[in-house]
């Protein structure tokens, strides 16, 4: 038996993988200038985009586990940038806010994304392979986690 299902060059998860750190290898230089690391970045994308949340719903945006972002949470809590409230309508439930160093963060980081696509245009990516990709992949997103 050859078992070429298990050759690396035939697997859907190695390039995904490898696009996803070199991806992130590439934003590491603009969330080092604001102190922080890639998941605390997408934890304050959603909380610029939707304002305050309990921890259990920004899990559940990231598909993660609570005690996955909980100690992630402590640390952005730490460096000043979001406050963690029990909430009064629900005691079990915890609210993540941003401070106002978090909301003046998100001026700092607009350009990040503008950043990545410049530099994979410069690479010769095209716009439209970027876009159709982004929607593949939302959709294989949204099958696996159904």
């Amino acid at each position: 038996m050859s078992y070429e299902q298990l050759k690396l060059s035939n697997q859907l998860c190695f390039p995904v993988y490898a696009a996803s750190r070199l991806i992130i290898r590439e934003y590491q230089p603009y969330l080092d200038k604001l102190g922080i690391t890639y998941l605390q970045y997408l934890v304050l994308m959603i909380l610029w985009e939707v304002g305050n949340l309990p921890v259990n719903d920004i899990a559940k945006k990231l598909i993660l586990n609570t005690n996955t972002i909980t100690p992630l949470l402590k640390r952005l809590e730490q460096q000043g940038i979001v406050e963690r409230n029990r909430s009064r309508i629900d005691e079990r439930k915890v609210i993540i806010e941003l401070t106002p160093k978090g909301k003046r963060m998100k001026a700092k980081a607009a350009m990040i994304p503008q950043a990545l696509v410049a530099k994979l245009l410069e690479e010769q990516v095209p716009l439209d392979d970027m876009i159709q990709l982004k929607k593949q992949l939302e959709e294989i997103i949204d099958k696996l986690s159904g």
